[in-house]
């Protein structure tokens, strides 16, 4: 991790106490933290954006965390809202793209010793800390008026260590996930020109359409009329 992921991490701790919970907290996410956790990605590498680059990307997360005791060991949930952006380049022309990033999070929090093993569970993780699988608990839903009980298997599981819980994770699953397969500046993006690289959105060129080698015997080809 470069000095400058370093030192964001260290200006915005995603740190949270298990004794602390419950709480209420913001947590902020830096363009240079963005930067890092997306570096060697296609869809950002392509920019070929400056280091540090103030548009990679930044967002909030408001979250309420809280923790249930009632059983063996220590389960703890998160609730609230994800904001932010980040820029991409378009698959066609390689031009940025920026993506508005709004989320609704639930997550569980539980016991790496608890966590699904690989030979358990074959849902694919998604991201660094996060289990493999669902929680097999319930918890009271804070966000109900009627205190119903809901299962967390329905919730986002990442595991935590000891008595501190690391949002991370969970911060950066939020911009990797977010990152389509093939991004678009707009829907009819003409692309580069095959031959001479020109932006066809913003230009034009008197590049000829390359022939099918395929086809050059028929070049010659005379249809009777």
């Amino acid at each position: 991790m470069t000095p400058k992921a370093k030192k964001a991490i260290k200006d915005a701790p995603f740190i949270v106490r298990v004794l602390e919970l419950p709480t209420r907290r913001k947590f902020e996410v830096s363009s240079e933290l963005v930067a890092e956790w997306l570096r060697g990605m296609p869809m950002r590498d392509a920019l070929g954006a400056p280091d540090p680059d103030p548009e990679a990307g930044a967002g909030v997360a408001d979250l309420e965390l809280y923790a249930d005791t009632s059983g063996a060991s220590a389960h703890a949930f998160a609730n609230g809202t994800f904001k932010g952006f980040l820029t991409v380049a378009c698959s066609r022309c390689g031009g940025p793209v920026r993506m508005e990033l709004e989320e609704e999070l639930r997550v569980t929090f539980m016991p790496k010793s608890e966590m699904p093993s690989d030979d358990e569970e074959e849902a694919p993780s998604k991201g660094e800390g996060r289990g493999k699988g669902r929680a097999k608990d319930t918890a009271k839903d804070t966000d109900s008026d009627d205190g119903a009980e809901v299962m967390t298997d329905d919730l986002d599981v990442f595991g935590y260590d000891g008595e501190q819980i690391d949002v991370e994770p969970l911060l950066r699953e939020q911009f990797v996930l977010a990152i389509p397969y093939a991004p678009l500046c707009k829907e009819d993006c003409k692309g580069l020109c095959s031959q001479c690289g020109i932006d066809r959105n913003s230009g034009t060129c008197a590049c000829q359409k390359p022939i099918d080698p395929r086809l050059e015997a028929l070049k010659g080809l005379k249809i009777p009329s």
